[in-house]
């Protein structure tokens, strides 16, 4: 802790645990506005320490390529989140059991950035009063660059987010509304990754003002399929502004978006990519057929929506 600097949070101390759900974003047209909780989740426990050590355990989906140290991303989240509420502990000890893939497009960085807001605020007495979820999803999308990953992951639901210029302050800010029930989700998951940083660094500066138009009316329509009327998800989810351009990117991925909607399957890339995410409510042979026009180079993965998102608990 530097010198001057005055800790005014109380610490608890008990661990505490976390468990956040995977992330659909864009869904087709949504472009960094639309988010989908999914019901596969990475699970955090920390504890504060009174060394001033950083103990991170790691296990499952990428346990062998991320940081075990302070740089860890719930570590970082969580220093965030005690530095905005006026502190900063010794030392945290932090055991992570991912389950949710890496580099897939299924917000793994999200989870572990609102795991560790989550996790700051429950350690801390009257955290919640000092960071509420509106002040998480700010500092969430600061710390992931954009706004449809984390709220989804902290809101659970299907979430519309949006910038907002607060005093200067370009602030990240989330709503969330009801998926209807029958809507399921099937992720289709190659093997490969792909970055969202070298994702994004393949869409045009521009696009025709024809598309975005399609974009934004194909958006609207997206919110009243997914909350009372599922059989519009094939029209809601045309996409006319990034998945064609990230097709060098993941070449297969795309391929299979546009072979699945050509045979009327609400098809879309999963975020920045590349597993293809369908939205369906239907039959067991029509999922069947789905998984078998994939093929041998996606891995199927059968997701009910989450109507939670990050979920405290004692240990």
């Amino acid at each position: 802790m530097s010198r001057g600097f005055k800790d005014r949070l109380t610490y608890k101390a008990t661990p505490m645990q976390v468990s956040v759900p995977a992330s659909a974003a864009n869904l087709g047209p949504g472009f960094d506005a639309l988010g989908l909780a999914l019901e596969l989740r990475d699970i955090y426990v920390a504890q504060i320490l009174d060394e001033e050590i950083f103990d991170v355990d790691v296990t499952g989906e990428g346990a062998d390529e991320v940081k075990k140290d302070g740089k860890h991303l719930v570590v970082k989240a969580m220093m965030t989140g005690f530095e905005f509420m006026g502190g900063k502990p010794r030392g945290i000890a932090l055991r992570a059991l991912n389950n949710i893939p890496h580099g897939r497009g299924l917000g793994s960085s999200a989870a572990a950035i609102v795991g560790g807001l989550s996790l700051s605020r429950s350690l801390v007495l009257s955290g919640n009063n000092l960071m509420n979820d509106d002040d998480l999803i700010s500092l969430a999308t600061d710390l992931e660059g954009h706004p449809d990953n984390v709220s989804a992951a902290a809101l659970g639901g299907a979430t519309i987010s949006w910038m907002e210029d607060r005093v200067g302050v370009a602030t990240g800010c989330a709503t969330k509304f009801t998926v209807d029930q029958s809507i399921r989700a099937l992720v289709l998951m190659p093997s490969t990754q792909l970055s969202t940083g070298k994702a994004r660094k393949m869409l045009p500066e521009n696009v025709p003002h024809k598309d975005a138009a399609i974009n934004a009316g194909r958006s609207a329509l997206l919110v009243h399929a997914l909350s009372i009327h599922p059989e519009l998800l094939f029209a809601a989810t045309e996409d006319h502004l990034h998945q064609q351009y990230r097709r060098e990117g993941m070449p297969r991925s795309v391929d299979l978006v546009n072979k699945l909607r050509g045979a009327g399957v609400a098809a879309m890339i999963s975020g920045a990519g590349p597993s293809v995410l369908v939205l369906h409510t239907g039959s067991s042979a029509e999922h069947d057929d789905i998984v078998r026009t994939a093929g041998e180079h996606f891995t199927p993965l059968d997701l009910e929506v989450s109507a939670l998102g990050a979920q405290i608990s004692n240990v």
